[in-house]
């Protein structure tokens, strides 16, 4: 993608796990599901979301905890909570091992995935620095 002295970067993606998985469950499901040649031709970064699981995961048994939620919800959806400490903390992440070229989300990361360029022309006044993706790819299920 881009380039420094003539060395060219792969493009770089921030995985953005389920609700009540994690970084190395969205890894695992990203490579044991997505061709050899694709993978090797871009960077995932897999962080843990910020909040530990409320709540029974439904990946118990299948994967090995810790469980991870990047914000919580009401049966309704129509009350969030931590979601703006959700944004910081993605912000954080951006700005600490970025730069990031794209999004990449499963399930509530594919919520925040699709939303954030959205969110971010909105809030632009919160956040501390403008980020520009080239790339989303969300995946609702596996």
């Amino acid at each position: 993608m881009g380039s420094e002295a003539g060395i060219v970067r792969k493009p770089r993606f921030l995985g953005l796990h389920g609700f009540r998985t994690s970084g190395a469950i969205l890894k695992t499901q990203i490579e044991t599901k997505w061709p050899k040649s694709v993978l090797e031709k871009i960077d995932i970064v897999y962080p843990d979301a910020p909040f530990p699981a409320q709540g029974k995961s439904d990946v118990e048994g299948i994967f090995d905890p810790p469980y991870y939620e990047w914000f919580q919800f009401n049966k309704e959806f129509t009350t969030y909570t931590n979601f703006d400490e959700c944004l910081a903390y993605i912000e954080d992440i951006i700005i600490k091992q970025g730069p990031f070229d794209g999004l990449l989300g499963f399930s509530q990361g594919a919520i925040l995935s699709g939303g954030l360029p959205g969110l971010q022309a909105k809030v632009r006044i919160k956040l501390r620095f403008c980020f520009r993706f080239h790339f989303i790819i969300f995946k609702p299920f596996f």
